[in-house]
């Protein structure tokens, strides 16, 4: 895992991440070429753009933030791949107002599903921007661990709205305009002309998980991050994680 991951941040990204490194090298291997074209849309100050790049890949990030597209330019360079990482403004319901279709290996769509009016045209979106058996990360804010999230802080009335909420928030001050289950988000996948290959429960465990404990107890962090990577594939967890995390391949 690269060090920028490291070591809080990998409670949230470790799971996505090598699953995410996987898919690259498989495409790498399939194409028969060490660079590849990779998109990420939300990708904000790279996250993962710049992760990606250091594997050697060319990275295109689409933010409506200008903010955030100079976080990422200042980020690239420090990490030494800002001649590997390119930003422009945009977001994923305009996607081909700033990029081209079919022109990327790989496409990465986190955090963007929740925010956008319709979800099914970014997701169609996404897999338009890829080449033919390209890869698709997506990552989206779960249902069901909101709902336990809110239980368990004792807000029992807000746990059932968003249980039987048809965006799935918890009321009004919910700050997530919306969530999915897994079903939900394979099927959208799926209707975009996408094969699911896999589901992934994030953040099943470290969001309610004292965050002191993983700090000064020795050997903690790893050991969570062990568990949540041991969990993340288990269809039974699926339902209670904070997020979800669906790879897929565009069929050809």
């Amino acid at each position: 895992m690269p060090d920028q991951l490291r070591p809080r941040a990998s409670l949230r990204t470790a799971v996505v991440w090598d699953v995410l490194k996987d898919a690259l090298e498989r495409r790498v291997k399939a194409t028969g070429r060490d660079t590849l074209d990779v998109l990420d849309t939300g990708g904000g100050t790279g996250n993962f753009a710049v992760p990606v790049a250091r594997l050697g890949h060319r990275v295109t990030v689409v933010d409506p933030s200008p903010n955030a597209l100079f976080g990422l330019e200042r980020r690239a360079a420090e990490a030494g791949v800002a001649d590997q990482v390119r930003g422009v403004q945009g977001d994923v319901l305009g996607l081909f107002d700033v990029v081209q279709r079919a022109g990327y290996d790989a496409v990465l769509c986190h955090g963007v599903l929740e925010y956008v009016e319709d979800p099914a045209e970014g997701v169609r979106n996404a897999v338009d921007a890829l080449r033919p058996s390209g890869a698709l990360s997506l990552l989206a804010a779960g249902l069901g661990g909101a709902v336990l999230a809110r239980a368990l802080a004792g807000h029992f009335a807000e746990a059932r709205q968003a249980l039987t909420d048809p965006a799935g928030r918890w009321g009004e001050g919910d700050p997530v305009p919306r969530r999915f289950t897994a079903e939900q988000l394979t099927g959208l996948v799926a209707a975009a002309g996408v094969h699911v290959g896999a589901v992934h429960g994030v953040r099943v465990f470290a969001d309610l998980v004292p965050g002191a404990l993983v700090d000064t107890e020795p050997g903690a962090l790893d050991a969570l991050l062990q568990l949540e990577a041991a969990a993340a594939e288990l269809p039974a967890f699926h339902s209670v994680a904070t997020q979800l995390h669906v790879l897929g391949e565009k069929q050809g």
